[in-house]
């Protein structure tokens, strides 16, 4: 592996991220944990002003779809990230020390890169369909849930404007 990375941060664009956990050992394999990191990128998409577009907690891996912090940079934020999980773990170390950025510059790879994300536990054959994984930004988009993290996307868009989501069987336009 290179000793010195080029990333390509403070372009504007998203960034489809993959950090592992150490020796791939499958250290996201329990709901207490899994839940501790989404409590922890929750507090993290807040204080750096992270916009979270998805994100997939597979047993040894973590996808992730973000915007650029609007405080401080990426790499400082995914450190944050990494030492608030493995702070709260027993496995020690917990992560690789690096991780994988691809920079998401349009929209066509942004939906790409979501599809990979939400269709990872069916690839590997942990589910038969995207629904049945928990862990994992999918509900969010399929239905509007509200989950631990605050996922972006039109849904949560529309609760922010305080906009009322209707459909077209009840559109008194369309009766």
């Amino acid at each position: 592996m290179p000793s010195h990375l080029h990333r390509f941060q403070n372009s504007g664009n998203l960034h489809f991220l993959t950090f592992s956990c150490h020796d791939r050992n499958p250290y996201l394999n329990t709901l207490e944990i899994r839940e501790v990191f989404e409590s922890s990128l929750e507090a993290i998409r807040r204080r750096y002003v992270i916009r979270v577009y998805g994100y997939v907690l597979m047993p040894e891996h973590v996808h992730l779809l973000l915007s650029e912090p609007k405080r401080r940079t990426l790499d400082i934020a995914i450190q944050a990230l990494k030492l608030s999980v493995s702070k709260q773990s027993s496995h020690h170390p917990f992560w690789l020390p690096r991780y994988y950025d691809f920079n998401v510059q349009n929209e066509e790879k942004l939906i790409e890169k979501l599809k990979y994300i939400h269709r990872n536990p069916v690839t590997r054959g942990l589910v038969s369909s995207p629904q049945d994984w928990k862990c994992s930004s999918f509900c969010h988009y399929q239905t509007g849930a509200i989950g631990i993290v605050e996922i972006e996307s039109f849904w949560t868009a529309s609760r922010r404007e305080k906009l009322t989501v209707l459909t077209t069987a009840s559109d008194p336009i369309h009766e």
